[in-house]
């Protein structure tokens, strides 16, 4: 197996010039046998995520470069859509999202279908796996325990008495606090805008009772942490897909991609991202070692 030529972290005037170099001929495009650019956002699940893709296709001898904690999707979108980039790791709710606002959450056929429809003609999604990363309302085991919580309403008898952390933005977006409200009449006595490990310590701690927490967060291989259920959806799906540039990615490479999609679960993320974030070993060496366990080496 070869390893994929690493390039160092993009910013998009470093894509650009990139893009323009070559005569006229756009060397990302995927025409005249160019390699296939791998991209990742600017956390470590993202880069985790591009070494998968880029390590599985190289596996079957084709071409790859990668361009990894290139930002955030303001950034990186425009990319994909130029050509500049060929595959990246995204997330079927966040691009729709991203795409269409005011889109209501569904399932994962739903959203897939809804985020189709949205994409501009050059842009394709393809399978989406099991694994998501979303949005979760966590409590501690103990709290969970003490209270008899299973599902984000049964905090409405007890949230009053607590305070929630989440980034700043889900005290205000429709399904932050105001769909807490509306979905599972669910209001916190408190809040306070906490991001990443402050979460997981503010919850340890007891300085806030219930938190925000992306449901792939390494927290939960510990076993402290109970992500509640959310019966009515109000988060959606976020399943891990890859987005593509329909140009740049052949038939090969899509079904390469697509059996990565069929065997990630959201168990096997957590497990990897701990791997990264919580063992600091190298996401290219997690990458490996996964695909080797599932066959696709």
């Amino acid at each position: 197996m070869r390893t994929p030529t690493r390039l160092a972290p993009a910013t998009v005037p470093l894509l650009l010039l990139l893009a323009a170099c070559g005569g006229g001929q756009d060397p990302y495009s995927g025409e005249g046998g160019g390699a296939l650019v791998v991209g990742s956002a600017n956390f470590p699940e993202s880069t985790l995520l591009a070494h998968i893709y880029a390590k599985a296709l190289e596996a079957e001898d084709i071409e790859v470069e990668t361009q990894l904690d290139i930002g955030s999707r303001e950034v990186y979108y425009d990319q994909i859509a130029q050509g500049n980039l060929s595959v990246f790791p995204e997330y079927n709710g966040g691009i729709l999202f991203y795409l269409e606002p005011e889109a209501e959450s569904g399932d994962t056929q739903e959203t897939n279908e809804a985020v189709r429809a949205a994409l501009p003609d050059n842009l394709a999604i393809l399978e989406s796996s099991p694994a998501q990363n979303k949005d979760s309302i966590t409590v501690t085991s103990e709290t969970a325990e003490q209270e008899n919580l299973t599902t984000i309403g049964d905090l409405q008898r007890v949230a009053g008495d607590m305070t929630l952390g989440a980034p700043a933005e889900f005290e205000t977006r429709p399904q932050g606090v105001p769909g807490l409200a509306d979905t599972y009449g669910v209001e916190f006595g408190g809040f306070r805008p906490l991001e990443g490990n402050l979460l997981v310590e503010g919850l340890r701690g007891g300085d806030i009772q219930a938190a925000n927490l992306f449901t792939t967060n390494p927290a939960f291989t510990t076993g402290d942490f109970v992500a509640l259920e959310d019966p009515e959806n109000l988060f959606g799906s976020q399943n891990v897909t890859p987005l593509i540039n329909k140009e740049a990615v052949g038939q090969q490479a899509r079904d390469v991609l697509n059996a990565v999609s069929a065997e990630l679960t959201t168990e096997t993320l957590i497990e990897l991202d701990a791997r990264v974030q919580i063992d600091h070993e190298e996401a290219d060496v997690v990458a490996a070692d996964w695909l080797a366990e599932a066959g696709l080496d």
